[in-house]
């Protein structure tokens, strides 16, 4: 096949793009390096397969040749990421997914859109399935990424009703692993990078809200196996094994062998109080369930993270 993937410098982007490459796949990434790596990238020009184009993917892309599908996977995803950048992130999220969408009825493609855990907002109903609607403040901090994203999955199911695209969506609960940028603000990369440098480890709130892990390799198995399936309503992809922020603190502290305290900050507001998908459909429609423990998935984390910041210029 020959695939477009917007964000292949990011973490999850990079992963699928040497997942297909692996396949044999031609596969031409998008990035302009707003959120994304340029190590993500040059790991991935040792496919001749491969092709990058540095671009805004907010912007439309003149792709030259036929495509089977779009995959749009461009967004900063963390919130101090998307916090600093409000409106870039609305428009990717936005306008890039109106563009793409008009390519992919352009070229006879398949869309494939990355959505997110954060449109069920601070939840109401646990675990999350699929039909739940979702509590999201529009006019919040954290608006910019979660109201964006409904919107991409709104005008996902508009091409595919009004203009016959074959879309997929998928709902992505919080996933880790290798190459995520260690500077991202994300919890589990936050852990990690204080435990290695021997500081103290941040919890925001009293360590009580929960949230649920999955490792990379879960993730990317779950969107090769949504591919091959002709299905336009959302797929929550995600772990059920549920942690409150102090299980996760106190596990990466044993894993590192770190003996530095906790230390404690107030919770950003609108900070989701629980997180955990309901994953019957994606058993059902994928036979699909992640594979990888917490434990084993942070280890391997915790292993790459390590070579990176001894690898790095003191």
């Amino acid at each position: 096949m020959r695939i477009l993937i917007t964000g292949a410098a990011g973490f999850l982007g990079s992963h699928l793009c040497e997942r297909l490459l692996h396949e044999g796949h031609e596969v031409t990434g998008v990035d302009d390096f707003s959120s994304g790596q340029k190590r993500n990238v040059e790991l991935l020009t040792r496919f001749p397969r491969f092709h990058f184009v540095e671009a805004d993917a907010s912007r439309p892309l003149n792709i030259a040749g036929s495509l089977d599908w779009v995959m749009h996977f461009a967004s900063p995803a963390s919130p101090p990421r998307y916090l600093k950048l409000p409106i870039q992130t609305i428009r990717v999220n936005g306008e890039g997914s109106r563009h793409l969408l008009d390519m992919a009825v352009a070229k006879g493609a398949k869309f494939f859109l990355a959505s997110t855990s954060e449109i069920y907002g601070d939840p109401m109903v646990h675990p999350q399935p699929e039909t739940y609607w979702g509590n999201v403040n529009p006019v919040g901090p954290r608006s910019i990424y979660d109201e964006a994203k409904r919107y991409a999955e709104t005008l996902t199911m508009a091409y595919q009703q009004a203009k016959g695209v074959s879309t997929r969506t998928i709902r992505i609960f919080n996933t880790y692993g290798p190459r995520m940028d260690a500077e991202d603000g994300r919890v589990v990369t936050n852990f990690i990078v204080q435990a290695l440098r021997g500081q103290p480890l941040t919890i925001y709130g009293d360590g009580s809200q929960t949230r649920s892990f999955q490792y990379v390799d879960d993730l990317i198995e779950g969107i090769r196996r949504l591919m091959d399936v002709e299905f336009h309503q959302p797929v929550n992809l995600g772990n059920p094994e549920e942690y409150t922020m102090l299980q996760l603190a106190q596990l990466t502290q044993e894993l590192v062998g770190s003996k530095m305290p906790l230390v404690y900050q107030p919770l950003p507001q609108d900070d989701p109080r629980q997180r955990r998908p309901d994953i019957t459909r994606a058993k059902e429609l994928l036979d699909w369930e992640p594979r990888v423990s917490v434990r084993e998935g942070l280890a391997r984390t915790i292993a790459y993270f390590r070579d990176l910041l001894e690898a790095a210029p003191r």
